[in-house]
């Protein structure tokens, strides 16, 4: 029975220490400005850290939010970045945004889902259809109607979407709870992979004519 014991404390303390493993590390330092050069640097969480005593105003700048971007493209938005690739000093802190432009008349911010964040969006011009659908088995529509001043949140991992429903432009904000949060678009990814995903497992998956399938994936 002791033995017993002592196997059950050492599996559960491997199964705790394996759960700690399973998340980002806390920063053990006040910051860790990526570079892209290994020489006398630090590699922390997937990059190299610039020495902190040549950290300048710079690696934690970035400018250019405040100008609205062109959004005739096929969904009528434009998503501009603030993460750890634009801003170095991000790196480690576990935060990044966004800007949001969309076309009138049905700008779309498209299905996607970040697999590494939960997101924040506040709309500061315009009215936005948002949603998200939970995983299975349920796959249920939580959306709603905002304006100017809401906020709305999308869980990590979840297909979410923005829809200009106004006659005007619209602009969103957003704050996501990673560095690099990472995007994946749904029909991108399923209809424009390279290679691409073989017609008749797509015709099977989504009860279309294999015909269909072909001229989607020719769209991407």
């Amino acid at each position: 029975m002791e033995a017993l014991k002592i196997i059950v404390a050492i599996f559960i303390l491997a199964l705790a220490s394996s759960l700690t493993l399973a998340s980002d590390p806390s920063p053990l330092q006040d910051f860790c400005v990526a570079i892209n050069d290994p020489k006398g640097s630090v590699f922390v969480n997937g990059k190299f850290c610039k020495d902190a005593k040549l950290a300048k105003a710079d690696d934690f700048y970035f400018s250019g939010l405040h100008i609205r971007k062109n959004t005739s493209n096929t969904f009528g938005s434009t998503v501009t970045p603030v993460n750890v690739a634009q801003m170095p000093g991000l790196h480690t802190l576990g935060i990044s945004m966004v800007r949001i432009d969309y076309a009138p008349n049905g700008g779309l911010n498209p299905p996607h889902t970040h697999p590494r964040a939960s997101e924040i969006l506040v709309v500061l011009e315009g009215t936005l259809h948002v949603g998200f659908v939970t995983s299975n088995p349920d796959n249920h529509l939580i959306s709603k109607v905002l304006y100017p001043g809401d906020v709305f949140v999308f869980p990590v991992g979840l297909i979410h979407f923005q829809y200009n429903i106004g006659s005007t432009y619209a602009v969103a904000f957003a704050g996501l709870s990673s560095e690099n949060p990472g995007v994946i678009t749904i029909a991108n990814a399923v209809f424009g992979s390279s290679p691409s995903i073989d017609a008749d497992i797509l015709a099977k998956a989504f009860n279309l004519d294999r015909k269909m399938v072909k001229n989607l994936q020719s769209e991407f």
